[in-house]
């Protein structure tokens, strides 16, 4: 849910910070590019997430505060930026609205972009831990996302064997290394798998944006 809502969002920001019809889009591209440099610290956007947003113990917190990331929106703008200007304006001509530009031209245009943006995201949701750890409750493990889990899973192992090394276990008794081979083993796997069906829009969609902003 986060990969295609965050991909939609990405896309169509991208979609009218790439349109030369909008007036402010250098502003509003500073704009997003200043608060990925600066931030209010984890104190007050801790507070601010679970006093006033009320994202304690709430799926949306694994969700919303990583839905929208600047660099693959301003990685995505570039991508789209490089569709000629004459595709907007024949599309203009015959009528189209933004809409039906955006979706009929921009989006099928964009697939080496859209996939390669999308895969980042994906990799985000899958890696994320910390939101988790800062937003849900011990009797919360129902939500917990995988990475938690495992996290969960390695720090008691840890210290099961920090507390045998005191006890006079050998180090050799306490299953850690290959908990920690079975965990990667687990958490790249699925990610593994996606990459030969996106291998082809991969290259060419990570390299936009490299050589000018």
């Amino acid at each position: 849910a986060g990969t295609l809502l965050g991909l939609w969002l990405t896309s169509m920001a991208a979609y009218v910070l790439a349109s030369r019809d909008f007036r402010y889009r250098y502003q509003v591209s500073f704009f997003f590019y200043f608060t990925s440099i600066f931030g209010g610290g984890l104190v007050p956007w801790y507070i601010f997430n679970t006093k006033y947003l009320r994202f304690h113990n709430s799926i949306i917190a694994l969700i919303l505060p990583i839905l929208i990331n600047v660099t693959y929106l301003l990685i995505l703008k570039s991508y789209m930026m490089g569709i000629p200007e004459a595709l907007y304006e024949s599309a203009k001509l015959d009528g189209a609205g933004d809409m039906r530009i955006y979706w009929n031209i921009a989006l099928p245009l964009s697939k080496a972009g859209l996939a390669t943006v999308g895969l980042f995201i994906a990799l985000n949701y899958w890696n994320d831990w910390y939101n988790a750890m800062l937003f849900l409750d011990e009797g919360r493990r129902d939500m917990y996302p995988l990475q938690y889990f495992l996290n969960n899973i390695l720090t008691k192992a840890q210290a099961m064997n920090a507390a045998a090394a005191r006890s006079g276990i050998p180090a050799s008794d306490v299953p850690s290394e290959p908990m920690k081979l079975a965990m990667t083993v687990v958490a790249t796997g699925p990610i593994i798998l996606l990459y030969p069906f996106l291998q082809k829009y991969f290259v060419k969609g990570v390299t936009i944006g490299a050589v000018k902003g």
